[in-house]
């Protein structure tokens, strides 16, 4: 908030394809897809009129209770036919930080109708970001997101981003009969986009099962094809208990999310009378919003952006991977999905005092939008970005290296 007091907004003004232009009419490449969810560019018109035809229709109406509507309902049934998950049931949600709540709260609960109510320890990852409700701040994997609030929800810990060995420590560490749920990314995006050691999932499963433990995949910012596919996890082969989603399941043009729950864990509240999970928002299932996400998946299917990313992808690796002999450049973190992380070395982070904020100002300047966090400038870009305007925004981003090294 003071640095925005202290100088000039940055003032978006409007947005086609990859592109962004600012109030004095400057265009910039949107090399974060605004927050990793402008999966299938910005301005599609189809999804534009199929929110206003809603809208004309039905504007809005709880779906509390017994009352739904038909946009929820065939979103609903669409996410399910394609989840990776056994039996799959879909609760609606606003976006990724209430899906996580919903999910942590339903893996509570869940067992405390089973009659354990002690299972309420929810373990997470280093580096793993799980949104800023109540239980993203608490779970989250990075410590700068946690401090300054006072207490925050207790029976939580969190675990090395790739060690399926120090996941079951924890869980014999607490207890078995205390875990209700583990969260992961399938690859940990805006904590600094860090990819899974081979065969890292299947293991996570593996103990998962053995001790009882829910697996929740947080698949906001991985799935509707940034990965290649519908949630991202389906690259590893596992079968997770809920998924949370958000994002690109409407690429950012409505406020939506929601879990993917199997039907083992639904199914205590489902089959049985008496075990309402009484818990819910005012938007939830907002059929506009169910109308615009339909008309997102509609172009992710007709254009197979699905393998398309995969294309993107390998010429996105190619294309970061030799900024890793940059001078100030410690590792790049690319290869799975159409995301990336250039890291920055200890030397110039310490020693020299450069931050990764001085080198996104440099991108911002020449035209190319980067996501700078503490150690690293994170790309995500619309899958619709074409070769050659990746290779611009990796000329940039090199350009914007070698100036802040000139500068220090």
């Amino acid at each position: 908030m003071n640095t925005v007091a202290s100088g000039p907004e940055f003032v978006v003004e409007r947005a086609e394809g990859v592109w962004l232009w600012d109030a004095a009419g400057d265009r910039y490449l949107d090399g974060t897809s605004s927050l990793w969810y402008s999966n299938v560019g910005h301005g599609r018109p189809e999804i534009a009129d199929a929110v206003h035809r809603q809208l004309m229709t039905l504007d809005a109406y709880t779906v509390y209770g017994d009352f739904t509507n038909r946009p929820a309902q065939e979103l609903s049934e669409r996410l399910a036919a394609h989840a990776p998950v056994h039996d799959p049931r879909v609760i609606l949600t606003c976006g990724g930080g209430e899906s996580i709540d919903t999910a942590a709260k339903l893996a509570r609960r869940y067992w405390g109708v089973l009659g354990q109510p002690e299972r309420t320890h929810l373990i997470s990852r280093t580096g793993g970001y799980h949104g800023l409700h109540g239980f993203g701040t608490s779970i989250i994997g990075m410590d700068r997101f946690r401090t300054g609030f006072g207490p925050l929800i207790e029976q939580t810990s969190v675990v090395p981003y790739d060690s399926a060995a120090a996941l079951e420590a924890e869980i014999l560490r607490v207890g078995p009969e205390r875990v209700a749920a583990f969260f992961a990314e399938p690859v940990i995006g805006a904590g600094g986009v860090f990819l899974p050691p081979e065969g890292y999932f299947t293991e996570v499963a593996q103990v998962c099962r053995k001790y009882g433990v829910l697996f929740i995949v947080d698949s906001v910012i991985c799935g509707f094809a940034r990965m290649g596919n519908w949630f991202g996890i389906e690259r590893f082969g596992v079968n997770p208990d809920m998924i949370v989603f958000a994002k690109g399941v409407s690429s950012g043009y409505m406020p939506l999310g929601g879990v993917v729950v199997s039907g083992t864990v639904a199914a205590p509240f489902w089959n049985e009378a008496g075990n309402p999970f009484i818990h819910g928002t005012t938007y939830a299932g907002h059929p506009a919003c169910a109308a615009g996400a339909m008309a997102n998946l509609d172009i992710l299917e007709r254009e197979d952006l699905f393998t398309v990313s995969l294309e993107v992808e390998r010429h996105l690796d190619s294309a970061l991977r030799p900024l890793a002999d940059h001078p100030l450049v410690a590792e790049v973190r690319s290869g799975v999905g159409v995301m990336g992380a250039v890291e920055l070395t200890e030397e110039a982070l310490t020693e020299r005092g450069i931050t990764t904020a001085e080198v996104f100002a440099e991108a911002r300047a020449r035209g190319v939008i980067l996501r700078p966090v503490p150690r690293a400038l994170l790309v995500s870009p619309p899958i619709t970005i074409t070769w050659e305007q990746i290779d611009h925004l990796s000329s940039t981003l090199s350009a914007a290296l070698d100036a802040v090294a000139a500068r220090h």
